[in-house]
């Protein structure tokens, strides 16, 4: 009789986690990541599918954030270092490789068959995570839409992948 009751108890305790994560996954906004010294909000709509570490086929004569292609299922993908995009990492790619990189794709509705390396997921996150918008820094690019602070007083760049794809230095990768 002990088992059935404690069988019947974790059959509740799924449903309620499998119901709270409906409520999350509904409610969250942006998938945030680490790269380089820098938190970025990349927004779920413009984000596509989240793939282990991939061996990359270097292109030649490309800018050094561009660092080749992958095959990802099938599909061809340039490898953006988001971390070198943004300038906010100058040390060596290899250097910075762990069991924690991440590439993240596109949205397909964006039109560009690419993914950026990120050095860590960091969950989703909504807008009730968030206490202030912080100031915005200005050299910052137009796709880094403004910045949000945590409860720890962290700032996030919130960046629109859309604009991203748009920029004329995006589009040229020739070095």
């Amino acid at each position: 009789m002990a088992n059935r009751q404690s069988l019947k108890e974790l059959q509740e305790r799924l449903a309620q986690r499998l119901t709270a994560a409906r409520i999350e996954a509904s409610t969250a906004a942006w998938l945030a990541v680490e790269t380089g010294a820098q938190r970025y909000l990349l927004p779920l709509v413009q984000s596509g599918e989240i793939f282990p570490w991939s061996p990359i086929q270097p292109v030649p004569y490309t800018k050094p954030w561009y660092l080749g292609v992958a095959n990802l299922r099938g599909g061809l993908h340039g490898v953006i270092d988001l971390a070198r995009l943004t300038g906010s990492e100058l040390r060596p790619s290899a250097e910075r490789i762990t069991s924690e990189s991440r590439l993240v794709s596109l949205h397909a509705a964006l039109g560009v068959n690419a993914v950026l390396w990120i050095d860590r997921l960091l969950g989703l996150r909504n807008t009730t995570m968030f206490k202030a918008v912080g100031e915005r820094p200005v050299d910052a690019p137009a796709y880094v839409t403004r910045v949000l602070l945590d409860e720890q007083g962290q700032a996030w760049q919130e960046l629109d992948l859309q604009r991203l794809v748009g920029e004329p230095e995006f589009l040229a990768i020739a070095a």
